[in-house]
């Protein structure tokens, strides 16, 4: 490479490294990216992810250890929803919403039919060493799905759904939705901290170009033999 790769660069396949499981070099680039970003929670949270995956549990609590004797803590994750101008926020396991009761039977709902589609949760977005499911039970807590239960309980039948993000979406909440705009037949649109996600009918726009992009930034930058 004809330049200096920069932290963004090295984010990019650090999150590439997740997307195609590959541990090693993933905790290299994440290690390095600590070393020069150490203020940044996102990547612990990203190569603690890794860790998870591989079930590299002792990993995981070193890095939490390593994010507190750096002073970085981790920004809570919420989603909001605009219906009528009213901004509705939900965050992980909400329970404060007025018709959380409502929302959580929709959540439910959408369970059922959703594993009748064949949906199998990615319980290795989940960070904590607990049980498969309790796993699943911690998934589908994540506040756009709630965000996006309570959208489908307040609209009506056909209403696009739009819900912003403040941090990353993970990929079992991308699988999900992406299901839920086919079998709910609704437009669905998130905007998280990285991009719009348009899913529309089971599919999803643009995700293609996204893994050729990171595909492609793997093989230029042959991170084996510059870390």
């Amino acid at each position: 490479m004809p330049m200096t790769p920069s932290p963004a660069v090295w984010g990019a396949l650090l999150v590439a490294c997740k997307v195609h499981g590959n541990i090693d070099m993933g905790e290299k680039i994440g290690k390095l990216l600590i070393e020069l970003d150490p203020k940044n929670g996102g990547r612990y949270a990203l190569l603690s992810n890794i860790y998870a995956k591989a079930g590299r549990w002792d990993d995981v609590e070193k890095l939490r250890a390593l994010m507190k004797e750096n002073g970085v803590k981790t920004t809570t994750g919420r989603s909001t929803i605009d219906l009528d101008g009213i901004i509705h926020e939900f965050k992980i396991e909400d329970s404060d919403h007025p018709r959380a009761r409502e929302i959580y039977a929709m959540v439910e709902e959408m369970m059922v039919k959703l594993e009748l589609e064949g949906y199998v949760p990615k319980t290795s977005e989940v960070l904590f060493d607990i049980e498969e499911d309790e796993k699943e039970t911690t998934l589908w807590r994540h506040s756009e799905k709630l965000a996006i239960a309570f959208g489908l309980i307040i609209t009506s039948t056909g209403t696009p759904i739009r819900v912003t993000k403040n941090l990353r979406m993970c990929e079992d909440c991308h699988s999900v939705i992406k299901l839920v705009s086919c079998v709910y037949k609704r437009d669905i649109v998130v905007r998280d901290w990285l991009r719009f996600h348009h899913f529309r009918n089971g599919k999803i726009k643009e995700e293609n170009d996204g893994l050729k992009e990171r595909d492609s930034g793997l093989k230029e930058l042959q991170i084996k033999e510059q870390v």
